[in-house]
């Protein structure tokens, strides 16, 4: 069992910067992928990034590339998303997930474990 909980949503202009984290406990660590969606109200949950279990690999959602970093400290149990100029569509529940196989990342079935969300609003 992996229990994640992220944190650092909150209310942000158009522009704007936040910074989320997902703290996990359980399991070891490094032997789970590391995979941040989202979910606007009425839409599918989709993927944002991820990253392997080492760190030396990362992903991104097109829309997000050169925008949002994703990253990881094995020594703390913690990801990190850093979200840079933001925009209001991208207000939604943002999610960490861990993945224990290799899958495809961009897939929430191939997620084993998951957070409980935290909100990013992103005010125009």
């Amino acid at each position: 069992q992996v229990q994640l909980v992220e944190s650092g949503g909150g209310l942000v202009q158009a522009g704007g910067s936040l910074r989320l984290s997902c703290a996990a406990s359980g399991r070891t660590f490094s032997d789970y992928a590391l995979g941040w969606f989202r979910q606007a109200p009425g839409k599918v949950r989709e993927f944002v990034a991820a990253i392997s279990r080492s760190g030396r690999s990362t992903y991104y959602q097109a829309s997000v590339k050169g925008r949002f970093t994703i990253s990881r400290d094995n020594a703390k149990n913690t990801a990190v998303l850093q979200m840079n100029r933001l925009k209001p569509e991208e207000t939604a529940v943002y999610y960490c997930a861990a993945q224990r196989t290799s899958g495809d990342v961009t897939l929430t079935r191939e997620y084993d474990y998951w957070g409980q969300g935290t909100q990013v609003t992103v005010s125009s």
